[in-house]
């Protein structure tokens, strides 16, 4: 393991940063600068290799990575290097630097893993646990590093800046970043006595724009085990028995999490558990080194400061106004977060919580945390004041397709087994998107399926073949706070977000297009896909041909498609007709319905009933969804044509009616097809390919 750092002692962000590279040998070279004096100094140890001269004050070893970090565009599965560390690095990185650097004041680095952020990222302060290295963010660093200016700020294991100090050194990075970008939020990682930092600094700064992501703040240290142990450590001999480091490894939080960290989650049973037992091969003898990061004393103060930062940062609640998300462990070992982030969330006026049942106290170390996914699907990835959905918008990573889309979809889609087809422009129909432009703007226009059930099959198509990310245009509902709670797991809402989707407006689809990106558009929206029994494939579409011009304009390709199914999975029992009969589901969907604005208010006919229920539905024996993309509609040149009532209305009717042909062309079609029903998909499967490329009926 090597460290090649650049240190500065104050908050001048500016200023060059630590920069760490990973090697397989040791050695650590430091660069220490006092900003009172302006002098600097540096020492180095070695072992093993030469000192490699390009790391200090270069971010950037070669052009392929300079190529990279100037991109200011991700697409969609971009490599985010997620899964790529794990526990065993922050060990030897977090050893390393006590045994050759640790001296000074607290200060601030970047690691070089980090890399260099798209354009105009924010900047992002991550304020540690009790260990004070500033490496509990390690598994993060990649991702982050994409999309923000990540810091982090690292407290040496001998010095004892009193918690005043520490907040000044924290409030004066934030003033200082602040004051050169007062438009852009900072945002805040706080993991434990790092979370009471963080809200001490938004209830004493709260003109500042702050976001802070809190990873079970130790705000409830009152109500811990840990006010029991410190007066049990304080009465401890300074020297311990060697079993004191196997004490301290209760600070490492759910070891099974711990160490499938970096392990991809498709493998076979059998291949996790031998890697498993190689990472726990691994750690054992690294877990000794944890009294080198925190000897007693150091456990004895850091407890002393978790016990006043917490009462500094509760005693003050009710004076932050930033927004806050708290990530809240129901294992915890150490302090009750799953209580704590309740009782934060009815506290804090800008609060949202994500829970992990099956996670310890560090968090951040453990696999089901990918920190960025919880950052972009509760809408707090920000460049401004308030989240935007189309600028902000950060595509689905490599890791977040294989960890969340793929783990979380799989049953499903197996289920359904979705035959993808779209027609090219001879008119000839091909498995696949082939069909599809390659290039944006592209406006897919078709019939929601009951309860969107199509949506999961479509989106990740989309990324897989294509390679970009569909964004669906949504009914506001599903963005509403309301939809959050005290002990929030990753839910469908968080799914549709990280996938793309956002609220329907005209001004979204305007700048959508503009940008060439692709778009899913439902024109009958909440009727058509909260319908009736018997109304399935029947399209409910306003007398409205608005994206018809809005398309022209921007000379986007209108694709319709038509998609059935629905019928193959599910048992229509109780529609919204039926549970209006019943007088307490009908009051029920009245109070639900009451705060929530009809979209479609203005509209003419059927398609103006939009009252949202929940469809009651039996499953059924799967049998499978069909999709059919039609011959691609050229808009360019048609602009000024389209500016004409009639024309634009013949436009819009000939899409309809094309969806409503290929919905029939799918209906017809699909009794043909001789895998139809799981079984015989299933023993095809067995003896022949995978799922995707199971036959079906003759084009």
């Amino acid at each position: 393991m090597a460290s090649i750092a650049t240190f500065f002692t104050c908050s001048n962000l500016n200023s060059p940063l630590l920069r760490v590279n990973t090697k397989s040998n040791i050695l650590v070279s430091v660069r220490f600068r006092t900003l009172a004096t302006g002098k600097s100094n540096s020492s180095s140890g070695s072992q093993g290799i030469n000192k490699p001269k390009d790391r200090i004050s270069s971010p950037i070893a070669d052009e392929k990575q300079a190529e990279e970090i100037t991109n200011s565009e991700l697409g969609a599965l971009w490599d985010d290097g997620y899964g790529t560390t794990s526990v065993r690095d922050y060990l030897d990185i977090s050893r390393e630097m006590v045994k050759k650097t640790d001296d000074g004041p607290p200060r601030w680095f970047c690691p070089v893993e980090c890399g260099n952020p798209v354009k105009d990222s924010p900047v992002l302060l991550f304020l540690p646990g009790l260990d004070g290295t500033g490496w509990g963010l390690i598994l993060h660093h990649k991702s982050l590093g994409k999309v923000f200016e990540v810091r982090c700020l690292h407290i040496p294991v001998n010095d004892r800046t009193p918690l005043e100090g520490l907040l000044e050194i924290i409030e004066n990075a934030v003033r200082l970043e602040h004051a050169s970008f007062p438009n852009t939020p900072i945002y805040l990682i706080g993991e434990s006595v790092g979370g009471c930092l963080a809200l001490a600094v938004a209830a004493r700064n709260p003109t500042i724009d702050l976001v802070l992501i809190l990873s079970n703040p130790a705000t409830s240290f009152d109500k811990s085990a840990l006010q029991l142990l410190l007066p049990v450590v304080e009465a401890l001999p300074d020297s311990l028995p060697i079993s004191f480091p196997n004490f301290l490894s209760i600070l490492m939080g759910n070891p099974v999490k711990i160490l499938t960290a970096n392990i991809e989650n498709e493998l076979f049973p059998a291949q996790t558990l031998e890697k498993m037992l190689g990472n726990l091969y691994a750690l054992l003898p690294r877990l000794s080194g944890l009294e080198d990061i925190m000897p007693k004393k150091t456990l004895v103060w850091k407890l002393k400061l978790l016990k006043s930062a917490a009462a500094f940062a509760n005693s003050r609640l009710h004076a932050i106004k930033a927004e806050v998300l708290v990530l809240a462990s129901g294992k915890d070992n150490l302090l009750p977060s799953g209580d704590e982030a309740q009782r934060l969330w009815s506290s804090l006026e800008n609060c949202k919580v994500r829970y992990f049942k099956d996670n310890g106290h560090t968090l951040l170390l453990e696999d089901g945390l990918n920190m960025l996914s919880f950052i972009k699907a509760t809408h707090m990835y920000r460049h401004s004041k308030t989240h935007d959905h189309v600028s902000d918008f950060i595509p689905i990573s490599k890791s977040e397709f294989k960890d969340l889309y793929l783990q979380g979809s799989s049953a499903f889609i197996t289920a359904t087994s979705p035959v993808m087809l779209s027609t090219l422009e001879d008119g000839k129909i091909v498995r696949g998107l082939e069909g599809i432009p390659d290039k944006g703007p592209v406006l897919l226009v078709g019939y929601h399926m009951l309860m969107g059930l199509e949506l999961a099959s479509i989106a990740g198509e989309f990324v897989r073949e294509k390679k970009v990310p569909l964004r669906g245009i949504a009914h506001p509902v599903l963005f509403s706070l309301k939809n959050e709670t005290s002990l929030n797991e990753f839910s469908i809402f968080d799914f549709l977000t990280l996938i793309g989707a956002l609220p329907v407006s005209p001004s979204n689809l305007y700048r959508l297009l503009s940008n060439k990106s692709f778009v899913l558009l439902y024109p009958g929206g909440a009727r058509e896909a909260l319908h009736r029994k018997g109304e399935e494939y029947k399209c409910f579409w306003p007398d409205q041909p608005e994206f018809v011009r809005m398309a022209a304009k921007f000379e986007a390709t209108i694709v319709p498609f038509g998609v059935v199914g629905e019928d193959d999975i599910t048992q229509y029992v109780l529609d919204y007709d039926d549970q209006m009969k019943i007088p307490f589901v009908r009051d029920l969907i009245k109070e639900s319905n009451r705060d929530t604005k009809n979209i479609r208010a203005d509209a003419k006919g059927e398609v103006a009933n939009q009252g949202l229920f929940i469809p009651g539905v039996l499953p059924k024996i799967p049998g499978r969804f069909y999709y059919l993309f039609g011959k691609p509609i050229e808009t360019k040149g048609m602009q000024e044509e389209m500016k004409d009532k009639d024309n634009a209305n013949a436009m819009y009717m000939k899409i309809k009616s094309e969806v409503e042909s290929l919905m029939s062309y799918l209906v017809k079609n699909r009794e043909k097809d001789p895998y139809r029903g799981i079984i015989q998909r299933t023993i095809y499967k067995a003896i022949k390919t995978p799922i995707d490329q199971v036959p079906t009926f003759e084009l």
